[in-house]
């Protein structure tokens, strides 16, 4: 998101752009996700910066954030490692990125706009969702309880497992298990 320069962001920057240092700085950029309510979320760009993030061919204008990974500010540390992530492909760029030692809440900022939500699909590639009914394709062995669930076994109201698309929770027996995805097929 862009908005105008507010005074302190003027201050920060010394009316420069905070990516290439050589032009002026125009445009106040909100690194997403985050939002423009705190100057630490943003980034003091010049014309042809953001028309480049915007989608206008780059050429060789990147290379100036050999500079800019070195700012103090995170925000501007996030943009420069985003985009810099984004080109890594060259060869420069791939040396800029394992040059620096980035604090890992950097790294995870800028890196948030290249991750996507973790899908959870059964054993035929249908989308599973948190309520759904599920079978069993297979027996399963539950480990840590006494029992096998054999194939067929019908399984209601299902969770999916956050951070890990492979495994949905779900109660056979009245017993709370982990069940891997692959052995499962979406009920109608």
């Amino acid at each position: 998101m862009k908005s105008t320069i507010s005074s302190k962001l003027k201050e920060r920057c010394q009316d420069l752009c905070e990516l290439c240092t050589t032009d002026a700085a125009t445009i106040a950029y909100t690194v997403s996700p985050k939002s423009n309510d705190v100057i630490e979320n943003e980034v003091a760009l010049c014309d042809q910066c953001m028309s480049i993030i915007e989608g206008k061919e780059a050429g060789n204008h990147w290379q100036c954030l050999a500079g800019s990974i070195w700012n103090t500010e995170p925000s501007v540390l996030a943009l420069s490692y985003r985009i810099l992530y984004g080109i890594k492909e060259n060869e420069w760029a791939n040396e800029l990125l394992t040059s620096v030692d980035f604090d890992e809440t950097v790294v995870t900022w800028a890196l948030s706009t290249y991750q996507t939500e973790a899908v959870h699909v059964d054993s035929n590639g249908t989308e599973l969702q948190n309520g759904d009914t599920i079978v069993l394709t297979q027996g399963l062995n539950v480990k840590g309880a006494n029992f096998m669930a054999p194939k067929g076994t019908i399984v209601r109201k299902i969770r999916l497992v956050p951070d890990n698309p492979e495994q949905i929770e779900g109660k056979v027996n009245e017993q709370t298990i982990v069940i891997l995805t692959k052995f499962v097929r979406k009920s109608a």
